[in-house]
């Protein structure tokens, strides 16, 4: 059995750039760098251009550099204007290679130039503190954690972000709402050393609270009335901003819980997560068909629009679906989103069971709420829906009445005939549900799973339920 060390050195053998490629990955970046200038240039728009994130940082991992190049702009350049203006700049910079729209303060470029995702980001040239845009913060991290980060620094970096990306809570877009590079980079400078990151999340009770630069050392009881969020990292740059504010609960219990894992039983795997070999088709109908609870699956097709807003959408409805279900007091044992971003989006949601009794019972105002009895008794003496009672019982009025809905497929079909938007279904996805939606039970989306390779990775994660990293421990 390898030690500690022995794993941590090997893997940041590994994942440390050599020099060969640091050099490849630097030299595309300085040609990128001239082309955003020169795309500015020939569109009129005064803009100086800088090399920001993990490759300026030297945080970025072998094999996965993402090249991000920022351009400032002066603030006399509209808001409202900002995206359009410097996507066309983006454009023009990247030409004849794959390009995609997304959006986080505003609209951005995402490109893959040989091989390398590459994000061109407008942001405002600005003061510190005087932000017009989120963006503007950029500039003032990257020279911050390039002051601060020591070389061994950087090494813990490169193993925290890895073990991260393993465990599925590193990044901080929509999809993910994980840790970003930057908070990575800022826990390393709290806490000097990835197992100790790792040894302070592992004894994680219900809040950790960290503020590097002691913007509220005189002050430190505001910190939990300020910030609300289960973890909070203050922004060096910025002591009004929490930059773990994107992490969602269940991605920072995760981390805590793969913390321990690791520290336990420290192993290569939670570095690299292991391929997801699938269910045969045999094997996946027998696992649905005994599983014990229902599995309703909704599909739908291409939604219009950038991936990060399609994401926030597709998770709102999710949430609504799901308040939609128990409302009707059908059981959502678990429920989660899977997309291809292109043609193909499916909720799941495991209920502990598709079909209810007709007759559920109602329970009413205790004795001593004497007007509120009087207007129980006045709704339910004589209802149509009314099976029993209205009778007392254990010192409060109870009725036993009959279901609007016994079957969670009858509610659905019922509820989303105009998309859902009544229901709280995101506008974008309620477009597309108006037009078409499927649902399918159990095994009926064996069609699904066997055209759909991604899907059958994730549908086989998700009946296992069970945490890759905790196969090893």
């Amino acid at each position: 059995m390898q030690t500690t060390e022995q794993v941590l050195s090997e893997i940041l053998e590994e994942i440390t750039p050599k020099k060969d490629e640091r050099t490849r990955i630097e030299n595309l970046a300085k040609k990128l760098e001239q082309k955003v200038e020169t795309a500015s240039e020939l569109l009129g728009v005064e803009a100086k251009v800088r090399l920001e994130g993990s490759v300026a940082k030297d945080t970025w991992l072998s094999e996965e550099p993402d090249i991000d190049i920022f351009m400032q702009v002066p603030p006399s350049i509209p808001r409202k204007s900002l995206g359009d203006i410097c996507l066309k700049i983006a454009k023009k910079a990247t030409e004849g290679s794959k390009q995609i729209e997304r959006f986080a303060d505003h609209p951005y470029l995402e490109a893959y130039v040989k091989g390398v995702r590459v994000n061109i980001v407008p942001c405002y040239k600005t003061a510190k503190g005087e932000w017009l845009s989120a963006t503007d913060r950029t500039p003032f991290h990257t020279d911050y954690v390039k002051k601060h980060l020591t070389e061994q620094m950087r090494s813990e970096v490169r193993l925290l972000k890895r073990f991260m990306k393993s465990i599925g809570v590193y990044g901080a877009e929509i999809k993910i709402g994980g840790f970003s590079g930057y908070l990575c980079e800022l826990l390393i400078l709290n806490y000097q050393s990835f197992l100790k990151t790792l040894k302070s999340f592992a004894k994680y009770k219900q809040r950790l609270i960290v503020d590097i630069e002691n913007h509220y050392k005189e002050r430190k009881g505001e910190l939990p009335l300020l910030f609300r969020e289960p973890l909070v990292i203050i922004d060096p740059v910025d002591k009004g901003r929490n930059v773990a504010s994107a992490v969602q609960p269940q991605k920072l219990y995760n981390f805590v819980a793969a913390s321990r894992a690791f520290l336990k039983n420290p192993h290569n795997s939670f570095f690299y997560t292991p391929k997801t070999h699938i269910l045969p088709v045999k094997e996946l109908k027998a696992t649905l068909k005994n599983f014990g609870s229902d599995f309703l699956f909704l599909t739908f097709g291409k939604v219009n629009a950038v991936p990060d807003v399609f994401w926030g959408q597709l998770y709102k409805t999710q949430r609504s679906l799901r308040k939609l279900l128990e409302l009707n007091d059908f059981c959502v044992l678990r429920d989660q989103s899977w997309s291809d971003e292109k043609t193909l989006s499916i909720f799941i949601f495991e209920l502990e069971q598709r079909s209810l009794s007709p007759v559920k019972k109602h329970l009413g105002p205790p004795l001593d709420r004497e007007n509120e009895c009087e207007s129980f008794l006045e709704k339910y003496r004589d209802n149509s829906c009314t099976v029993s009672g209205p009778y007392v019982e254990n010192g409060r009025w109870i009725v036993e009445i009959k279901r609007k809905y016994v079957d969670a497929v009858t509610l659905i079909n019922e509820r989303l005939k105009n998309g859902g938007v009544n229901i709280g279904v995101a506008d974008k996805i309620a477009k597309e549900l108006s037009r078409k939606f499927h649902i399918f039970i159990n095994e009926e989306i064996v069609g699904l799973y066997e055209k759909h390779h991604a899907f059958a990775e994730f549908l086989t994660d998700f009946l296992s339920g069970k945490p890759k990293w905790l196969e090893t421990t």
